[in-house]
């Protein structure tokens, strides 16, 4: 199957290019630039094009049977100075289910969009929240364009665990260390917490819902709820920390008010449908694999 990767370049993206590659899809990434030299996305065919100003040609979409979108913007990408409702209006809003009617009048009959699990899990938030309910349109307007000649799928996932460059590998070392207490600083975790997802198998659920998933439906995924005192404690222990975590309600240095959608000290848990886990074949209990191996070459 001849599928494109938008957003190919980024942590996701990547991991779906390697996946797919395996399987035997002829892969090509897209992005707004090509890969960096020396990244993993390079080893496949690139197109260059940025979907929130109509960058992508009916010529160029043409040649592909599958598209798999995984170039979702969130609340940590607001350039600053700029309007955040125009925004969402370019990168969410329009600009998703716009990128999917082109695909669609090019012939692209599968779409997997990966999207975001706030709004499917407590659509309440989407009436509060214009990031929630930007992700619930760019959903909705996707899926809506379903007939029998074109099947989009939303896939809905948590906070996702992976790591695809060294920077970001880094990232992650450094936060263990300031979770262990070596940063000069003493760690605590914020009240609250959420789903997460490994990227393995939010993978593996692309996959599936490439092959298997309904057109027209948005699924809820997801692997394990935990409190984010648990998760930094989970990182502390794999990484030979021997310190207890105390929690507190203060704003928190790796996990800010901002990024915390459902706000400071609310827990997000869940279980997906097994039904739907089934369907779409992806691993649970997957967030511990996923942390080992990025702390694997730490240092």
């Amino acid at each position: 199957m001849k599928t494109l990767v938008i957003g190919g370049t980024g942590m996701i993206g990547t991991h779906i290019a390697a996946h797919l590659s395996a399987q035997g899809h002829e892969v090509t990434v897209a992005g707004r630039s090509r890969p960096a030299p020396g990244t993993a996305a390079t080893a496949y065919p690139a197109l260059c094009g940025d979907y929130t100003t109509g960058g992508f040609t009916t010529e160029q979409l043409a040649p592909f049977e599958a598209v798999v979108f995984a170039a979702g913007n969130d609340i940590r990408h607001i350039p600053a100075g700029v309007e955040p409702a125009e925004f969402w209006e370019a990168t969410q809003v329009g600009g998703v289910p716009r990128f999917a009617a082109a695909a669609k009048k090019a012939g692209v009959r599968r779409f997997v969009q990966i999207g975001s699990y706030y709004h499917q899990l407590m659509p309440e938030l989407a009436e509060q929240i214009p990031y929630v309910r930007a992700r619930r349109d760019a959903d909705d307007g996707a899926r809506a364009l379903a007939d029998e000649t074109f099947a989009p799928i939303t896939l809905n996932p948590p906070s996702i665990v992976g790591v695809a460059t060294p920077r970001a590998r880094r990232g992650f070392a450094k936060m263990a260390q300031w979770l262990r207490g070596e940063a000069g600083a003493e760690p605590w975790a914020p009240e609250g917490g959420t789903n997460y997802m490994s990227v393995e198998s939010l993978t593996q659920a692309v996959i599936g819902a490439l092959y298997r998933g309904e057109g027209g439906k948005g699924y809820l995924i997801g692997d394990e709820s935990l409190a984010y005192r648990d998760y930094f404690q989970r990182i502390i222990d794999l990484t030979g920390g021997t310190n207890s975590l105390e929690v507190r309600d203060e704003e928190h240095p790796l996990q800010p008010d901002r990024f915390i959608v459902q706000g400071r000290g609310a827990t997000i848990a869940y279980e997906p449908d097994p039904a739907e886990v089934e369907l779409l074949g992806y691993d649970r209990q997957d967030v511990t694999r996923a942390l080992t191996a990025i702390f694997a070459t730490e240092g």
